[in-house]
């Protein structure tokens, strides 16, 4: 089963991979685009808190992203049905129950889910093949549910640190493209093309942070006399 699978993928047109690729980097750059400066400050704000002191509300966050997950499912779900909003509400509600009994189940699974997006961030910064990006993925996410079973406050750090990173670089790129913009003349797209062009300024932009939070929170979490999952 596994070599036949692997074949199939192997087998794929490599422009599927690569517009994946490109679909995403449209998805952020739009992220950025979109944000008021005052949006963009915002972000900045609550990124750099998710970031450094997460762990600190760890459980609310897990049912929040657990709550979205199925809010996404519901309204997909209930779009067959002509009932998009009643099918995201009843997502919602549903998932985000369900997140605090299986608490260390969803730290597991939101963990595995960070360490995909790092070793698939590093696959894509280092030039490899698009069409493979998915194994470099594959990778982090085996790793970080490894970690997760025998860590899980490493796995906590790591999607706290790692969601505050996403928040705070998203914020701070839309202030420097309302910069670049609408303050430098002639307007520039240097932003524009560090996104795009450049393959090693997302993953970097992105991992630096998240390490530099979690050995932030690693520290506060020493001083901590009762902190416990």
């Amino acid at each position: 089963m596994i070599p036949t699978f692997l074949a199939a993928a192997a087998a794929q047109p490599q422009t599927q991979y690569v517009s994946a690729v490109d679909e995403s980097l449209s998805f952020i750059w739009d992220q950025i685009t979109q944000l008021t400066w005052l949006h963009a400050v915002i972000a900045i704000s609550v990124g750099v808190v998710y970031m450094l002191y997460g762990w600190r509300i760890f459980r609310v966050l897990v049912v929040i992203a657990f709550g979205l997950i199925g809010m996404c499912a519901g309204i997909i779900g209930g779009r067959q049905m002509g009932q998009p909003i009643w099918g995201g509400v009843l997502g919602f509600i549903l998932l985000a129950i369900l997140a605090v009994p299986l608490m260390k189940w969803c730290v597991s699974v939101l963990g595995a889910v960070a360490g995909g997006i790092i070793t698939g961030g590093l696959w894509y910064a280092c030039g490899l093949p698009d069409m493979y990006l998915w194994a470099g993925a594959v990778i982090g996410v085996v790793a970080g549910g490894l970690i997760s079973f025998i860590l899980l406050k490493v796995s906590v750090m790591l999607f706290t640190s790692m969601g505050g990173s996403v928040i705070m670089i998203t914020g701070l790129l839309a202030l420097l493209y309302q910069y670049e913009t609408r303050v430098v003349v002639p307007a520039t797209n240097n932003i524009h093309d560090l996104v795009f062009y450049h393959q090693w300024f997302l993953p970097l932009a992105l991992i630096l942070p998240t390490v530099i939070g979690m050995l932030v929170q690693n520290k506060f979490i020493k001083h901590s006399q009762s902190w416990e999952i």
